[in-house]
C-alpha cells in the first residue's frame, strides 16, 4: 500500500448519518432492526467508488491505469445519479415515507450524498490534473487549444471547416427560440455571442457523438503538408490531443459570423435513466424496451455539470430552464465528462499499462478432446480471467457441431459486442439443433446491444424468450442436450458471470462445467419454467430465486449457528459484489452474537457494520479493488467438517433475491470445494495490497501487513488447484 493510497483512504471521512451518531453507544444492542446496525447503502457506495478513486491516485499504479480508473470513477458516478439519484428524488416527489433499514430519509440521504461527493469530486480533478502532467512527460500531450502550436492550429481550423462545421446545429434561446432539449450525458457548450443590438445571447451548441471526444494530431513537426489530408498523427510514442470542446469553441466565429463570441462554457446534464415499464400491459415486450431507450433521452434532469468558470447568470439560465434545485448542480474546475480520458488507453504503450498475462487452459480444456467426454469424467472449474474463457466458447460451439446434440438452452444477460457465443448459438440453429435463449432485455445499459441479438437469433430461427413478466433473468446457465448411446445426456455450464468474452478478461468470475444429472436434471426444469409456464416449481439442489433462495441461504446460516452453540467451531465465508437484504445481514449478526466466526468480502455496497459489541464482533468485513473487477458470488459454509459451497449468480441483494431469477449452484466435489476456498476465497482474504477493511463507524481502512499481499497478482503468477 503506497504512502498517497493509505493518506487518501485515512484522511476521506463519509458524512456520517443521523442514525449513524449513537454507534459508538451501541454495545449491548438486542434488536437488530436498530437503524444504527446499518449503513446506508447510497453511503456505502460513495465509499466504494471512493475506493475506485485510490486506485487513480496511487502512483505505484502505471500511468495508463490511473488513468483508466479515473474514468471508471467518472463513469461510476453517471450511473449512479442516472439511477439511484433519481430514485431518491422520485420518492421525494412522490412523498414516500418508508425509509430503508438504516433509517434515513430521500431528503436526508440526498444532503448526505452531496456531502460525500464534494471532496471526491475535488479529488478526482485534482488527480486528472496531476496525471496530465505526468502523461506529458510520457510524450502524451493532453492539450488545450491556447497551447496548440502555429501549425497545428492551422490544421485544426481547416479541419474543424471540412469535418466538424457541417455537423454542428446552433440552437439559439430568446423570445423567438424556445429552450432547446438537452438529452442525457451530451456534451454542449453554452455559447454566448453579442447580439447586433448589444445585447448578450445564448446559443447551446452540442458536440456531436460520432467525433472521439479527444481529437488525435500531429505534433507541430509532423503537421507540415497535412493540412488537406486530415489529422494524420505520429507514433504512440509521442501522442497529441486536443479536446473537442476547445476545437469547436475556438472555431465559433465560423458559426456565428458577424458576431462577437464572448464566451463558450462546456456543461452537460445526467438525466433520470431508470424508467419504470409496465410489463403486464405492455403487449410487445421488444417495442416497450425500445420506447424505454428513446424516453431515457427525455427522463427528469437530476444533474447539471458545468465549467467552474461560466458566470452566473449563465448558470441561472440553465437552473431555470433545466428546473433544478441548487443542490443539483455542480461546478467543475476540470473537464466536464472525465469518463473520456478511457481513450488515452488505446494507446500502445505496453510500459504504461499493467503487464499483459495469457490466461491458463488446462491440458483436459485445451480442445485436444472432445469436452463432453471431459466434462462426463467429472466436475470443472474454470476461474476468468485467469483462465480462459476459450473453454465456454469451445462448449457452445461443440455443442453446436456435435452430431449428437440435440438442443442448447442458453439465458443471455450482457452478451457484449459481436459475441462469439452467439454466433454459436446462430450456427446451432443452421446445423438443425433445437436452439432456445433467454435474452434479458431489461439489462441496464445493455438493452440496445441485446434487442440487436435477439433479433438476430429469431432471424437464424432461435426460439428467443424476452424474459419473466415482472424479473430480470440474471442466471447464467447453458444446458446442452445430447444423445449418447440410445439415452438423452445433459451437460450444464452455470457460472457467476455473463457470457462475455471481453468482460471476462477483466472480470474475475467462477464457471462451472457438470453433467451431474441432479443439477442438469434441476436446470432443464428451470429452462422450461423460464420459457413456458409453471406453477411453484422447487428445487431440491440449485438455490433459485425468487422462490427460496433466501430462506435456503438463511438456514444454512443458522445451521451454522447451531453448531457453534453446540460444537464451538462454526465458521462462514462469503465473497459477492454487494450486501444490503436486512434478513440476511440480522441472520449474520445473530451467528456473530453465538460466536461464529465470519469473513465477508464484499466489493461493493456492504449495509453491515462489523466489530460492533455484543452484535458483530466475530464479522470481519474487507473489499477488493485492484486490476480486475472482483464479481463472483461464492458462500463457504465449514458445516462442521461437511463444507459447502454454493456458487452462482445472486447477490445477497432485495432486487437480487426478490425480483431476478438467480441460481447459486453447490459443488459437490471435495476436491474442487478444497480448492474454492483455499485457492479462490483464502488468497483474496490474505490480501493487503488491494483489500480494504471496513469499520463499525462505517469508515474503509488501510489492512496493514509487515508484507504486503496482492492476491490478484498471486492469481496471475500460481498454478490453481481447481485447473490441476
Amino acid at each position: 500500500m503506497t504512502v498517497a493510497k493509505r493518506a487518501m483512504t485515512d484522511s476521506t471521512t463519509q458524512p456520517k448519518t443521523p442514525t449513524q451518531e449513537a454507534t459508538a453507544d451501541l454495545v449491548h444492542v438486542q434488536d437488530l432492526e436498530h437503524p444504527s446496525l446499518y449503513i446506508n447503502r447510497e453511503i456505502s457506495w460513495l465509499a466504494f467508488n471512493e475506493r475506485v478513486l485510490a486506485e487513480a491516485l496511487d502512483p505505484d499504479q502505471p500511468l495508463l491505469e490511473r488513468v483508466k480508473f479515473v474514468s471508471i470513477f467518472a463513469s461510476n458516478l453517471d450511473e449512479f445519479f442516472m439511477i439511484r439519484v433519481s430514485g431518491l428524488r422520485q420518492q421525494l416527489r412522490a412523498g414516500v415515507v418508508q425509509t430503508p433499514p438504516d433509517g434515513m430519509t430521500a431528503s436526508e440521504q440526498l444532503a448526505a450524498i452531496r456531502r460525500g461527493l464534494l471532496p471526491q469530486m475535488d479529488s478526482h480533478f485534482d488527480c486528472w490534473g496531476a496525471l496530465r502532467h505526468e502523461l506529458d512527460d510520457q510524450g502524451i500531450h493532453v492539450l488545450a487549444y491556447d497551447e496548440l502550436k502555429k501549425k497545428q492550429r492551422k490544421l485544426v481550423r481547416s479541419y474543424f471547416k471540412k469535418e466538424i462545421f457541417p455537423a454542428l446545429t446552433p440552437l439559439a434561446f430568446d423570445p423567438g427560440h424556445p429552450f432547446p432539449h438537452i438529452s442525457n450525458l451530451s456534451m454542449n457548450l453554452a455559447a454566448l455571442v453579442r447580439v447586433p443590438d448589444g445585447d448578450i445571447g445564448f446559443a447551446r451548441v452540442k458536440l456531436p457523438g460520432f467525433f472521439p471526444r479527444l481529437l488525435r494530431l500531429p505534433s507541430e513537426e509532423g503537421a507540415d503538408e497535412r493540412g488537406a489530408l486530415g489529422l494524420e498523427h505520429d507514433s504512440d510514442s509521442e501522442a497529441h490531443y486536443i479536446w473537442m470542446e476547445d476545437v469547436i469553441a475556438d472555431n465559433l466565429d465560423l458559426l456565428f459570423p458577424g458576431l462577437e463570441v464572448v464566451g463558450a462554457y462546456p456543461f452537460r446534464v445526467t438525466r433520470d435513466a431508470d424508467q419504470d415499464i409496465e410489463e403486464d400491459e405492455a403487449g410487445d415486450l421488444l417495442t416497450s424496451i425500445q420506447e424505454n431507450l428513446r424516453l431515457r433521452h427525455f427522463g427528469s434532469v437530476v444533474r447539471l455539470e458545468i465549467d467552474a468558470k461560466a458566470p452566473a447568470d449563465l448558470r441561472e439560465v440553465l437552473v431555470q430552464n433545466l428546473g433544478l434545485a441548487p443542490y443539483q448542480v455542480y461546478a467543475v474546475p476540470e473537464r466536464v465528462g472525465l469518463a473520456d480520458v478511457m481513450e488515452l488507453c488505446r494507446l500502445d504503450r505496453p510500459e504504461l499499462k499493467d503487464e499483459p498475462f495469457s490466461p491458463a487452459i488446462s491440458k483436459p480444456l485445451s480442445g485436444d478432446e472432445n469436452i463432453f467426454d471431459v466434462i462426463a469424467r467429472g466436475d470443472r472449474i474454470v476461474y476468468h480471467p485467469y483462465d480462459s474463457f476459450q473453454p465456454v466458447v469451445d462448449f457452445v460451439r461443440a455443442a453446436a457441431s456435435d452430431p449428437h446434440v440435440l438442443a442448447i438452452k442458453q439465458t443471455l444477460y450482457r452478451a457484449g459486442q459481436d459475441s462469439p457465443v452467439v454466433h454459436a448459438l446462430r450456427q446451432a440453429r443452421e446445423n438443425g439443433k433445437q436452439v432456445a435463449a433467454l435474452i434479458e432485455l431489461k439489462a441496464r445499459f445493455d438493452e440496445a446491444n441485446n434487442i440487436v441479438w435477439a433479433r438476430a437469433l429469431e432471424n437464424a430461427g432461435v426460439h428467443v424468450v424476452y424474459g419473466v413478466l415482472g424479473l430480470k433473468t440474471h442466471a447464467k446457465m447453458c444446458l446442452v442436450v445430447r444423445r449418447e448411446e440410445g439415452r438423452v445426456v445433459h451437460y450444464l455450464h452455470v457460472s457467476t458471470g455473463n457470457y462475455n468474452a471481453t468482460t471476462a478478461r477483466i472480470y474475475t468470475d467462477v464457471g462451472f462445467f457438470t453433467a451431474n444429472p441432479k443439477l442438469c436434471g434441476e436446470a432443464a426444469r428451470l429452462f422450461n419454467a423460464l420459457t413456458g409456464y409453471s406453477a411453484g416449481e422447487s428445487y431440491e439442489h440449485l438455490l433459485v430465486a425468487p422462490g427460496s433462495l433466501r430462506r435456503d441461504l438463511l438456514d444454512r446460516i443458522e445451521r451454522e449457528q447451531r453448531r457453534q452453540e453446540e460444537h464451538g467451531d462454526g465458521y462462514l465465508a462469503f465473497k459477492m459484489n454487494a450486501l444490503v437484504d436486512s434478513a440476511c445481514i440480522q441472520a449474520l449478526y445473530r451467528a456473530s452474537q453465538a460466536g461464529v466466526r465470519i469473513d465477508l468480502q464484499v466489493r461493493g455496497i456492504c449495509c453491515l457494520r462489523p466489530g460492533l459489541p455484543g452484535v458483530s464482533e466475530n464479522i470481519r468485513v474487507t473489499s477488493l479493488v485492484g486490476r480486475f473487477l472482483e464479481h463472483p458470488r461464492i458462500y463457504y459454509f465449514r458445516n462442521g467438517g461437511e463444507d459447502e459451497v454454493l456458487m452462482g449468480s445472486a447477490d445477497l441483494m432485495p432486487r437480487n433475491l426478490d425480483h431476478r431469477v438467480e441460481v447459486l449452484f453447490p459443488v459437490r466435489d471435495a476436491a474442487l470445494r478444497r480448492s474454492i476456498l483455499e485457492d479462490i476465497l483464502q488468497v483474496h482474504l490474505r490480501d493487503t495490497e488491494n483489500a480494504r477493511s471496513l469499520s463499525a463507524d462505517g469508515e474503509w481502512e488501510v489492512v496493514d501487513a509487515e508484507a504486503p499481499f496482492d492476491s490478484q497478482q498471486w492469481m496471475i503468477d500460481h498454478a490453481r488447484g481447481w485447473s490441476r
